[in-house]
């Protein structure tokens, strides 16, 4: 319980983990956390913490941290944290992980843990139904939703979606997942064939990291259809649906915008996690 933590960087969950930590008796230093600069302190006193938890995405931009305060470089970030015993992150890209090594740093990447992904989808599910019902004007029930994608969220997506009374399609790459999607009971399109097929969606979720949804299909979706995209990098191309007149939301991050704590705490457990595998008794 002596073990010092400092919480860098990110978002409102970042804030609510440095809370539980503290909630735990935990000594806790925090700096550059989105809403938390009336408590943050320096960052060389975040840094000196002897287990150091960066924010989940671990960058914003280029090689640049995920920080409220003035852009900081993550290299300039790693030489800081020599005397870490442990640094964690969420998302880490190969660029930091070689960065990581050449300062001789332990960087493990928390969101690799399978119990953090799962959470961490169902709480994207959860979140991306609450943004769609905020941004139509009708009920759920009996609307046709398309999720493109049958990955974690998708499928976590799709079962929340039953469960309001949606009609639910879901797009899949492989057979395989689409014969999943047909035994679920809900119809299966191929992610790559969908030309033709989208004249009657309501609301099309997007969870596909790469360019699925161009101008050429988002003209086939009717007038009032609601876009909402909740990969990393855009499925759907926003100019295009913008200059069709079709409400778009790019959705990225919703567990740390609208259920922070929720997400804190499964960031939080992961964490508890590796220490305790580490046979660390903290």
């Amino acid at each position: 319980m002596n073990e010092t933590f400092g919480v860098i960087g990110g978002d409102r969950r970042q804030a609510e983990l440095a809370k539980l930590l503290e909630g735990e008796g935990r000594t806790v230093y925090t700096y550059g956390i989105e809403g938390s600069r009336g408590r943050d302190g320096s960052l060389d006193q975040a840094a000196a913490a002897d287990v150091v938890i960066l924010p989940l995405p671990l960058c914003k931009g280029d090689g640049v941290l995920n920080c409220e305060e003035t852009p900081l470089p993550t290299l300039d970030l790693f030489r800081l944290l020599g005397h870490s015993r442990l640094v964690l992150a969420g998302q880490v890209k190969p660029q930091q992980r070689r960065e990581a090594e050449i300062c001789g740093l332990q960087l493990e990447d928390y969101f690799l843990r399978e119990e953090l992904t799962v959470a961490n989808a169902a709480a994207t599910a959860e979140s991306a139904v609450q943004v769609a019902m905020e941004r139509t004007d009708r009920s759920l029930l009996g609307a046709e939703c398309l999720v493109i994608g049958f990955g974690r969220i998708g499928k976590l997506l799709c079962d929340r979606l039953r469960g309001l009374g949606v009609r639910v399609t879901a797009t899949a790459r492989k057979p395989a997942d689409q014969a999943w999607i047909r035994a679920y009971g809900w119809q299966a399109l191929e992610t790559g064939k969908l030309d033709g097929r989208l004249g009657t969606f309501d609301v099309v979720f997007n969870t596909v990291p790469s360019m699925i949804l161009d101008r050429s299909l988002l003209e086939q979706l009717p007038a009032r259809c609601l876009c909402v995209d909740l990969a990393s990098v855009q499925g759907i191309d926003r100019k295009a649906a913008e200059n069709l007149a079709l409400p778009y939301v790019w959705a990225r991050s919703l567990p740390g915008r609208l259920v922070p704590r929720t997400a804190a705490a499964v960031i939080r457990d992961a964490v508890g996690h590796i220490l305790e595998e580490r046979g660390d008794p903290a």
